[in-house]
């Protein structure tokens, strides 16, 4: 899915293309036949091969995954999702990173979030 929403559509063999330890290419495109069956991806007929392109924005993607990590791992609690992003081993933060941190938060405040 990653590959996929990046280029914005690929092929069987342009995914191949980009692993790193690629399996076999009857395994790869099995996965890409659950991942259409489970609505995420579709195809569309170019010549004699498929192009396939994700069904949903990586933006919504990424929010509803965020959203179930959030609530499975963290009781639904954000301040603890957060917490546990600070204190990620060897992924200091930066000033910069710390002040955009310490704006997001004022404007949460601001907005009643």
């Amino acid at each position: 899915m990653d590959i996929a929403h990046r280029r914005g559509r690929v092929t069987i063999r342009e995914v191949l293309e980009e692993l790193p330890d690629p399996p076999s290419y009857s395994a790869v495109r099995a996965l890409v036949g659950v991942l259409e069956e489970k609505g995420h991806l579709r195809h569309l007929a170019d010549g004699p091969r498929y192009v396939y392109t994700p069904t949903q924005s990586r933006e919504r993607v990424r929010k509803s995954a965020l959203a179930h990590l959030v609530d499975t791992f963290f009781g639904g609690s954000k301040a603890e999702t957060v917490a546990a992003l600070l204190d990620l081993g060897g992924r200091e933060l930066t000033v910069a990173e710390l002040d955009d941190l310490g704006e997001m938060i004022e404007q949460a405040r601001k907005e009643g979030r």
